[in-house]
């Protein structure tokens, strides 16, 4: 009989979201009990110091609903906290870069919380100090879980295009923080049959694991990574390795219609090991080395019909590389942002890295090159009232004496907060290439950043977006399962420059629109639920008149 209930109520869940609007500002003591409040205000301004040690860490990790509130106690939440096997209070401890006997540190309370909230089996943490007595602290850490069994069944479209997903996905097996996932899936370009398997933590060591089998309907995709990242801005050291195997047919697009098929066979795999001193100051700087294999292979042996055969030169390289980052340590909270009543981790320090490898026939590659990337982002301003996030980003090879497959890219993103309920939001993003390998020119329209248009209305070497928001945040909280927003947007782009393609078009198009969002914090899943009418103001005159976009994305 459980089978069945189990069943209808993981789905339901899928859609459920927690939480009620509160104020911007985040208190940063936690919103545990009332009964530690008062401690917690007057210890939470305690500085690290060798004097002063972790005591006592108590976890209570709660399920998914509070019943001792009393508008969350009725019979389905009931059910759905009796059904959920909540997370195991080592699965906790295990991530908590503090222990009884360490020097006691705001700073790895503040970054434990933010790792805790990272995990999609975490509904909402709170890590907060509760009494100092001969120079040990004790800490309580509070958590509450989301629903991670999720029987997927799911329909969206976006740019004319209708995507269909199947499957049984369970994010945190016997509350060990395990993921696994069997799924069938089919879009615009394929039919998908794919099983994953997660472990972010193996045994409490950091070590992770990440594979996936994906058997499609026009080749596969294999999938693994092992290692142990910089997990924190304090690690140490980090090491890991990946491999990427697939093989699938892709097109270029032109107006949303294919204009050229080929098949694409690619190979990757690197080695990365990874040094630092810490976070020093307030900054932390990493080094890293390793090596890489990249091989990329391009046919035209699929049926081509009355389309015309463009294909991809074929490229293989392999090289040591080394990389440097330097990260500021200067995260706040807020809410209301990106999410619906979600405590979000916002990143306003500065942050740089840069990468490069030297390809050598001597290693296995066709030819030799210098291979290059570098970033950097900076955030300003405070979350709870107006903010702006910028980054940009280079990368390209230097190869037979010219410059090849150059990409600069740049964005902004600017939050002005107007209420509790309102927030306008700026974002955009430019990105100009140069000599670019044929499989490498980006494409706009649809779920890619113009929502009037169909999927890959225009490609080319330079593009540019502009959207506009003005973003809605009500308190309609039906069911206590699920907090509902809304939006009216304008989006502007154009993709022109090189072509892989003859274009008909490379105007610049324009949308307005109208769309809803239903968050669901309550689900595992994490994701927000958009339904989204655009209207296209120019374009082909055979263009339709508005497109519906229905999908989940991990922002508004």
């Amino acid at each position: 009989m459980k089978a069945p209930v189990l069943i209808c109520t993981a789905t339901l869940f899928w859609f459920c979201q927690p939480g009620l609007l509160v104020a911007d500002e985040i208190d940063e003591t936690g919103s545990g009990s009332a009964a530690f409040a008062g401690t917690a205000v007057l210890i939470s301004g305690l500085r690290s110091t060798p004097d002063l040690k972790i005591g006592e860490v108590t976890v209570s990790n709660g399920s998914i609903f509070d019943l001792e509130n009393p508008a969350e106690d009725g019979f389905l939440y009931r059910l759905a906290n009796r059904l959920h096997m909540t997370t195991r209070p080592e699965v906790i401890r295990q991530q908590l870069l503090f222990h009884p006997g360490s020097d006691y540190s705001p700073q790895a309370l503040n970054e434990s919380e933010r790792l805790l909230r990272d995990d999609r089996y975490i509904q909402s943490a709170s890590i907060r100090p509760v009494k100092v007595e001969d120079g040990y602290v004790d800490v309580v850490v509070e958590t509450s879980d989301t629903w991670t069994l999720m029987p997927k069944l799911s329909f969206s479209r976006s740019g004319g295009s209708n995507n269909l997903a199947l499957g049984l996905k369970e994010m945190n097996l016997l509350g060990s923080g395990i993921g696994i996932e069997a799924l069938y899936k089919s879009d615009i370009d394929r039919d998908y049959h794919t099983l994953k398997f997660t472990d972010r933590n193996i045994g409490g060591s950091w070590y992770g694991i990440h594979a996936v089998y994906e058997n499609n309907s026009d080749g596969h995709t294999n999938i693994l990574d092992i290692g142990k990242p910089f997990y924190s801005v304090d690690s140490r050291s980090a090491l890991g390795f990946s491999w990427f195997d697939n093989d699938e047919i892709e097109s270029f697009y032109d107006e949303g219609e294919a204009y050229s098929y080929y098949r694409h066979r690619s190979r990757r795999s690197e080695l990365m090991k990874g040094w630092s001193h810490g976070l020093q100051d307030g900054w932390t700087r990493r080094f890293t080395g390793g090596f890489v294999f990249d091989e990329n292979l391009f046919t035209a042996d699929v049926p081509q019909g009355d389309v015309v055969s463009v294909v991809p030169g074929d490229r293989r390289f392999a090289y040591p590389f080394i990389g440097y980052e330097l990260l500021e340590n200067a995260y706040t909270k807020s809410r209301n942002l990106d999410q619906i009543s979600r405590v979000e981790d916002v990143y306003l320090g500065l942050r740089f890295s840069a990468r490069v490898g030297f390809a050598n026939k001597i290693f296995g590659s066709d030819q030799n090159a210098v291979l290059y990337s570098a970033g950097v982002q900076q955030g300003f301003g405070k979350p709870g009232a107006e903010s702006l996030l910028i980054a940009s980003q280079l990368a390209g090879r230097f190869e037979g004496g010219a410059a090849r497959n150059v990409v600069l890219s740049a964005s902004a993103s600017w939050y002005k907060r107007q209420s509790e309920h309102r927030l306008f939001f700026a974002a955009v993003t430019g990105s100009f290439g140069s000599n670019l390998d044929l499989d490498q020119y980006p494409s706009l329209g649809g779920d890619t950043g113009l929502r009037g248009y169909p999927l890959r209305y225009q490609s080319g070497d330079k593009l540019a977006i502009l959207t506009l928001e003005q973003r809605y945040f009500t308190d309609w909280y039906p069911f206590r399962l699920f907090h509902v927003g809304g939006a009216l947007f304008f989006d502007a782009g154009r993709a022109w420059g090189d072509s892989p393609v003859p274009r008909a078009s490379n105007e610049i198009l324009t949308d307005v629109g109208a769309g809803l969002r239903i968050g669901s914090a309550r689900s595992g899943l994490g994701r927000m639920v958009h339904i989204d009418v655009a209207v296209p103001l120019n374009g082909a005159a055979d263009l339709k008149s508005f497109q519906v976009l229905v999908s989940t994305r991990k922002s508004f």
